[in-house]
């Protein structure tokens, strides 16, 4: 298993219950196979430039242990989730 770190941002104009159940989802998805060794909500903040026309977001941080299949799942799902507006997975090599 390999370490990877996921930087994700939520829609703003969401629920926090809808936040919760976001943050959930790609948890489990993270655990159904890895695990997941730090994990960092930080909150709503400002965009540096204006995507999709929204000019804020949720910001979560995950660093975790998994193979390629986890990480291929978790990429095909944050791809067609509407409630994510920008992602990046990269390999830890801190």
């Amino acid at each position: 298993m390999r370490k990877y770190e996921v930087m994700y941002i939520i829609r703003p104009d969401i629920e926090q219950e809808a936040v919760q159940a976001t943050v959930e989802k790609f948890q489990n998805i993270i655990n159904n196979g890895g695990e997941i060794t730090k994990h960092d909500v930080m909150g709503k903040r400002r965009l540096a430039y204006e995507i999709n026309k929204f000019r804020d977001g949720h910001y979560v941080l995950v660093n975790f242990d998994a193979n390629n299949d986890v990480v291929a799942e978790l990429d095909r799902v944050m791809k067609i989730s509407d409630e994510i507006i920008r992602y990046m997975i990269v390999k830890d090599v801190a």
